[in-house]
């Protein structure tokens, strides 16, 4: 199995200027997530795909393969987050047969390299099982509304402590693994079956605003026994 590490950054961001190449690690989101991926022996090619001439040259830079996207496949309105998804990967260079994409936002700096091996076993597992794909998630244990009250608990005596809430899930986007040819068939970057690869609080945090960044700041070097708690426990 081959496996291409796509890397999706683009210039314009609305809540966070310049957020993929934010300071982060002694270097910068993009390329502190090159490095990682670089340190993944399954993976056997990178590549960034960006709008930004600026990033994509950080990216050939590191050795690493570029694919230079049209601004409308970037601005968020012109083309779907669908068309976005099918345009890269019909556009990977070098495509090898039956490629499998691992999808790797530089916005989830906590996915570690060790993080990448084992969900590209578990991929392999996964599909000899009947799934289609793989996504990471995030349990979450909380309290829920919608417009019309709580989601996934009474209010009253039968409320329970959260421990005991049947547990829901946030896929994180921080690794999606699935065949090339399939993500431009469904226009996604994960079928309809998916494995869920479950990951902690910490490796689940995706960069979207300022306090984000400062969150993943902050917790890159925490203690590990703290972050790595069994998040079926909590």
């Amino acid at each position: 199995m081959k496996v291409t590490a796509v890397i999706p950054v683009r210039q314009g961001s609305r809540r966070l200027k310049n957020k993929n190449i934010a300071p982060f690690a002694g270097t910068n989101l993009l390329i502190n997530k090159i490095n990682q991926l670089k340190q993944v022996d399954k993976i056997n090619k990178i590549v960034v795909s960006s709008d930004c001439n600026d990033m994509l040259t950080m990216a050939e830079k590191q050795g690493v393969m570029t694919h230079k996207r049209a601004f409308e496949y970037c601005d968020e309105v012109t083309k779907s987050f669908g068309e976005v998804v099918a345009h890269i990967c019909s556009n990977i260079p070098q495509p090898f047969k039956d490629e499998v994409v691992l999808w790797a936002t530089c916005t989830s700096p906590l996915v570690f390299p060790e993080h990448y091996t084992k969900a590209i076993d578990l991929y392999c597992e996964a599909i000899s099982e009947g799934y289609d794909s793989l996504a990471s998630f995030e349990i979450i244990k909380r309290y829920l509304w919608d417009e019309n009250g709580p989601v996934n608990y009474k209010v009253g005596l039968k409320h329970v402590p959260s421990q005991e809430l049947t547990p829901l899930y946030i896929i994180t986007d921080g690794i999606l693994i699935a065949p090339r040819l399939k993500m431009i068939e469904w226009n996604y970057f994960h079928g309809t079956k998916p494995y869920r690869f479950i990951m902690d609080k910490r490796s689940s945090v995706d960069i979207d605003d300022g306090l984000d960044l400062a969150c993943a700041r902050a917790w890159l070097d925490m203690d590990e026994s703290v972050s790595h708690i069994d998040p079926y426990q909590i």
